[in-house]
């Protein structure tokens, strides 16, 4: 799914990597506020979903290869976590969406979840 299309199904804001949303393609999504988690079970061709908002949240997004970050339940971010997208040339998107219903609208459109039962 293009992540245009994710961003438009949740509603959500581009507030870094803006020109990069038509180019970027993703198969599967992961939900997670553990970062200790997204290091452990990160695999390509993925976005993140998070609550979280510091800058560690990037960092980890940047050394598993993630390329776009959506944050839930927000309409701001702190400016060290915008700097650090930038700097990472990662994507970064904030919904007002809850963590559920974002999930529930990705998987209804077909991104599949990092592992099946």
């Amino acid at each position: 799914m293009k992540l245009s299309e994710i961003l438009s199904e949740l509603k959500a804001r581009v507030i870094t990597g803006e020109e990069m949303i038509d180019e970027l393609d993703f198969e599967y999504v992961t939900v997670s506020d553990l970062m200790s988690d997204i290091l452990a079970l990160a695999r390509p061709n993925m976005v993140l979903l998070t609550g979280l908002t510091t800058p560690q949240v990037v960092r980890t997004a940047d050394v598993v290869g993630i390329k776009a970050v959506i944050i839930v339940r927000r309409d701001r971010l702190p400016d060290e976590t915008i700097e650090m997208a930038k700097l990472s040339n990662i994507v970064l998107a904030i919904t007002k969406m809850t963590m559920f219903e974002a999930c529930g609208r990705l998987y209804s459109r077909g991104l599949k979840p990092i592992w099946e039962v």
